[in-house]
């Protein structure tokens, strides 16, 4: 996915809804796509996976089904439901702008009564063999980029509402024979004990051999 077209678009629109315009992704996507500020565009090269079925924009999770820190013998099937906490994660579409890669992540409040959110996603990255990489998941953006971060603070969900959280990391050419080389399936939890649920992101995540995965804290989505 490059930093031009309709995709381009789509992601930024939804994650102007989360983070502060002037220092928020978009800046930072710009930032990184044409630092002279000439107004052309340099994409970075398309991140890496295995095609995914069905339509291309958000992923369903397996619906709150945790996973063993193992590895399991078969890939996690996806399934769209409202897991035992009520709480769905969903992920959008990658977007790149040179090296730089960013995917915005939504918890929604698929129950009936209210939740609570406060901090930051419990992430673990399984690469194409369903096995877990070496990849350090930061608390906050840095030393990523400088995308702007809420920290944490308490997000009160009705039901419905959602909370989102942006994943940043750099590219890393990646060799498409090493199966452990690319994340595939991105293990997330809403919250600290909650059951980890399953997110696909289209084209992967080519982190490669800088194994750093910054995100930001969850914050309310407005509209």
């Amino acid at each position: 996915m490059t930093v031009t077209g309709v995709g381009r678009a789509v992601f930024l629109a939804a994650s102007a809804a989360v983070l502060a315009s002037g220092c928020g992704l978009a800046a930072e996507l710009e930032r990184e796509a044409d630092p002279a500020r000439t107004g052309e565009a340099h994409p970075g090269p398309r991140a890496p996976g295995p095609p995914v079925s069905g339509p291309p924009g958000t992923r369903p999770s397996t619906g709150g089904q945790g996973s063993s820190r193992g590895a399991p013998a078969e890939p996690p099937a996806l399934a769209e439901h409202c897991p035992a906490t009520g709480l769905r994660v969903s992920s959008g579409m990658v977007d790149a702008a040179m090296g730089l890669r960013a995917m915005p992540v939504t918890v929604t409040n698929c129950g009936t009564r209210d939740r609570r959110l406060n901090g930051y996603p419990d992430v673990l990255v399984r690469d194409v063999e369903n096995r877990p990489m070496d990849v350090t998941v930061l608390k906050g953006p840095g030393p990523i980029t400088q995308l702007e971060d809420p920290g944490p603070h308490p997000v009160p969900l009705r039901p419905g509402e959602s909370a989102r959280s942006v994943f940043v990391w750099r590219y890393s050419a990646v060799d498409p024979a090493d199966v452990r080389s690319s994340g595939v399936y991105v293990e997330i939890g809403p919250r600290a004990g909650d059951a980890r649920q399953t997110v696909v992101p289209e084209g992967g995540l080519d982190i490669g051999e800088t194994g750093l995965l910054g995100t930001t804290a969850w914050q309310k989505v407005t509209y």
